[in-house]
This record gives structure tokens, sequence and C-alpha cells, in this order.
């Protein structure tokens, strides 16, 4: 069972961004799942979360408004969409599961 994350890169202030989180060896139907992002010489934070059913999401503070979380439990994936984003969006970004613990993580870099 693992959860693997991708769409990360290197973007410029005010760009998109949209990550994406594929599991395998279960099915996320089920689970609540959260994204979480780490920047450098900081703490793990949660960036948003999404109900087994997508019909309670929550975000950050700093992100609300600009970040949108969704799944498609069809594909088991769930997806982080980033817009206008901001330098202090730079960080590792990692997707959760109570089935996996975290994913290996995807590199976001927000810099002109």
């Amino acid at each position: 069972v693992q959860l693997v994350e991708s769409g990360g890169g290197l973007v410029q202030p005010g760009g998109s961004l949209r990550l994406s989180c594929v599991a395998s060896g279960f099915a996320i139907s089920m689970e609540n799942m959260s994204w979480h992002r780490q920047a450098p010489g900081k703490e793990r934070d949660l960036v948003a979360m999404i109900s087994s059913n997508a019909d309670y999401t929550n975000y950050a503070d700093s992100v609300k408004g600009r970040f949108t979380i969704s799944r498609d439990n069809a594909k088991n994936t769930v997806y982080l969409q980033m817009d206008s984003l901001k330098p202090e969006d730079t960080a590792v970004y990692y997707c959760l599961s109570s089935r996996t613990g975290y994913g290996q993580g995807t590199q976001v870099t927000v810099s002109s």
C-alpha cells in the first residue's frame, strides 16, 4: 500500500500547479485524505483535507481561496489545485492517508 504524489515543479509567482496523489494497494473511497507541506526548517503543516465522500473540505487559512482539494475515487486519486501561488508556498507537498502514512512528497518551488 502506498501513495505517490506528482505534479510539483518550478512556477512563477501568480502561477498555478495541480498536484496528484495516486493510491495503490487500497481503495481511498472510505478514507479521509489530506495534503500537507513542509518548508525547509519548518514543521510539516496541514494544507487541506477532504472527507471520504467529498462533502466536507477544510483549508489552512494561508491557502483559502487559492487552493482547491478534490478527489476521484474511481481513479483512486486526490488532487490539489494551487492557484495564485506565492513564494511562501514553496515546500515539499505530501499526501496523507491513515492507511499508509505520508507519500514521498513532491517539491513545489515558487520563484521568479
